[in-house]
């Protein structure tokens, strides 16, 4: 299929000539530009409104148009957007990527969306046009025969001072889009090497500076923990250097994302059901190398340093098992309590690496522990870290894009967990509090260095259809990365 065709235009929306036409309808009745339309079809949206909707956020209903006196579209889509009071960005991404679904499904190639904006208009526009395009979103995969209804073109109809916003919104959409392609991309069609090549392509179109590591350079560098994980799987390891410079004198972020291409759990292998799903474990990279991709558009004021450390986590004669002790790249040692913990040992030695080359912050994401999905489900990821000022502005990045994030506490008794006998730390500190033990780990490598983890685990892959997020791999966090580094320091 061709690149869809993603317009802005400020044409009032009784002129936009479309297969359909989405407007928006409010709990307590019409919204303001459809109220407008109604008058030229002598009430029938409004009529509509009130026999087959409930004024939900993202229901639907159509309107078939035959030759409207002053209207150029074809096909109306009413929305919901709830009730009046309670609009804002999350909203409208809900309606227009549910709308946008289902004119898809009624056959509609062609798509115009005018949905109010109300005094935020960047944040609406934005908004409406990631809902829009992520709702859309289809892996491309490996079926023989294509899909067949596609829309082809979509254009976002708003006051002109939107328009930047709208490039905003479509940059931020289409990186997330391409996590979501990586993190769907079953493992042996992204192994650490072709992931590791695909990050190096992405990355000079973009215009970053990039640089991948063997398993030899890791190795000189004293990556233990990291290569530890890796002994398992016949597929090298690569650790990807992404960097972004806004200026020699400005501070660095260092994003740091689990890159786990395939997880069998090692040794302690996981059980056979779901497994499949494992091949996701990478999500935490690809959200990395998505949100980086968007920087030299964005223009932070903040040089970038992404990170990747990539590699397999399989059941090698050579891998490492229950009880062995490696050394992570700043000389801490590990004993490696549970192989299927190793989402935390490559990141010990990426984070690591991040404060010795001189980053001012670091953030980390990762699928990270099962136990994040008991406590918070498929709803938030969880956020810790050891600076308040950093957790806000992470945690306010995630409002703005829209992904939810809930802070945990990281109270110094949890260290006790995992504490080793033989070695310097452990890497499990068993079924309390799971995902923050996990996350302190961590944290033991960021030392007095600001940083701050998000655990994804629960947000990164759907088993059902949502609004703008297809089953499948989601792309949580290329958003909030993207935007906590333009809205830094």
């Amino acid at each position: 299929m061709r690149e869809r065709e993603v317009l802005y235009s400020s044409l009032p929306p009784s002129r936009a000539e479309t297969d359909v036409l989405v407007l928006g309808a409010f709990a307590e009745g019409l919204e303001e530009e459809a109220f407008r339309l109604d008058a030229l079809l002598g009430g029938a949206l409004e009529e509509m409104r009130k026999e087959e909707m409930k004024g939900e956020v993202g229901e639907t209903a159509f309107l078939r148009l035959r030759g409207a006196e002053g209207v150029r579209a074809r096909r109306i889509c009413l929305v919901g957007l709830g009730k009046r009071e309670k609009l804002d960005a999350e909203v409208l991404r809900r309606a227009a990527g549910s709308a946008a679904r289902a004119s898809r499904e009624r056959g509609g190639r062609d798509l115009a969306l005018a949905l109010p904006t109300g005094e935020d208009v960047p944040s609406h526009i934005r908004a409406v046009v990631e809902g829009a395009l992520l709702g859309l979103y289809r892996f491309p995969g490996y079926r023989s025969k294509p899909e067949e209804r596609e829309v082809e073109r979509l254009t976002v109809l708003g006051p002109e001072e939107g328009r930047e916003a709208f490039e905003k919104g479509l940059l931020l959409a289409r990186c997330t889009s391409l996590a979501r392609d990586l993190t769907n991309e079953p493992a042996n069609r992204l192994t650490p090497e072709i992931f590791a090549r695909r990050a190096e392509e992405e990355a000079r179109k973009a215009g970053l500076g990039v640089e991948v590591w063997d398993e030899k350079r890791c190795e000189e560098e004293g990556m233990g923990a990291f290569l530890g994980v890796a002994r398992g799987s016949k597929e090298p390891p690569r650790l990807v250097h992404l960097r972004y410079r806004a200026g020699e004198d400005l501070p660095t972020l260092a994003l740091v994302g689990k890159g786990i291409t395939f997880d069998s759990g090692g040794i302690s292998i996981k059980p056979s059901e779901g497994m499949d799903e494992m091949k996701m474990d990478m999500a935490g990279a690809a959200a990395v190398l998505a949100a980086c991709l968007a920087l030299p558009v964005l223009r932070p004021r903040v040089n970038v340093w992404g990170l990747l450390p990539l590699t397999e986590n399989m059941p090698g004669g050579r891998a490492q098992r229950p009880g062995d002790v490696v050394r992570a790249c700043n000389g801490k040692t590990i004993e490696v309590a549970n192989t299927d913990a190793e989402g935390r040992l490559i990141l010990a030695d990426a984070v690591a690496w991040a404060v010795k080359g001189g980053a001012r912050w670091v953030v980390d994401i990762a699928t990270l522990t099962g136990a994040v999905v008991i406590a918070l489900g498929h709803q938030a990821a969880a956020l810790l870290g050891n600076d308040e000022g950093l957790l806000e502005k992470v945690r306010r990045a995630g409002e703005e894009a829209g992904e939810r994030l809930w802070v945990l506490p990281s109270y110094p008794e949890y260290r006790e967990q995992y504490k080793s006998q033989i070695a310097d730390l452990k890497n499990v500190g068993g079924r309390p509090a799971g995902t923050i033990t996990g996350a302190l780990f961590i944290g033991e490598f960021a030392g007095d260095t600001p940083w701050a983890h998000l655990d994804i685990a629960g947000v990164a892959w759907h088993d059902k259809d949502l609004p703008y997020q297809p089953k499948g791999a989601s792309g949580f966090g290329v958003r909030t990365l993207a935007l906590l580094a333009e809205n830094l320091p």
